[in-house]
């Protein structure tokens, strides 16, 4: 008897393991994302509505002005999605001062080429197709490849284009870190 108990002791937590509770999540039955009919959006739902671009190159892009108009909240938001997406190859200042601008290219955003040559459409389109190095941060519709990664929406890529045009060279001279080059 004692020997039966031991034993059913010690098979216990093996039979619990087994039992139809511990199939992994992994394994269930789920409905992958774009599988199947859509269902249709509940009626209150709100939709999310974006500035339209109908560009499908850079330098389609060239002539376009920004259509989002440069104020605080503008600045403030672009100022935020540079620190997040640009920062990291064109450093916290625009001066391509981070640890890998200088192995990958990155340009300065505060010298005066970019400051005064290019204009708001080159560097949306910059963002929206990527360029050498950098990559697609919107939908390149006129891609063959279709490489880009759609982090950003089109009004977002106008607020990083406010800021890159008129806060950075501002935020890059009250840090005291402007390039020499840049006015």
């Amino acid at each position: 008897m004692k020997t039966k108990l031991i034993l059913g002791l010690i098979l216990f937590p093996t039979l619990a393991f087994a039992w139809p509770w511990s199939i992994d999540m992994v394994n269930q039955p789920s409905i992958k994302p774009q599988e199947g009919v859509m269902t249709p959006f509940p009626n209150r739902s709100v939709p999310v509505s974006g500035i339209p671009t109908t560009v499908s190159n850079r330098d389609e892009a060239k002539p376009l002005t920004s259509p989002i108009p440069v104020s605080d909240a503008s600045l403030n938001k672009g100022r935020t999605l540079f620190k997040i997406y640009c920062a990291a190859c064109h450093g916290l200042t625009g001066k391509a001062d981070s640890p890998v601008a200088g192995k990958i290219g990155a340009i300065s955003l505060v010298d005066d080429y970019v400051q005064e040559t290019l204009t708001e459409g080159w560097i949306f389109g910059t963002i929206t197709f990527g360029s050498f190095v950098m990559p697609a941060y919107g939908k390149p519709r006129g891609r063959d490849d279709l490489r880009g990664s759609n982090d950003l929406s089109v009004e977002e890529r106008w607020h990083v284009v406010n800021y890159v045009k008129h806060g950075l060279l501002k935020d890059a001279q009250a840090s005291g870190t402007r390039t020499a080059s840049a006015k």
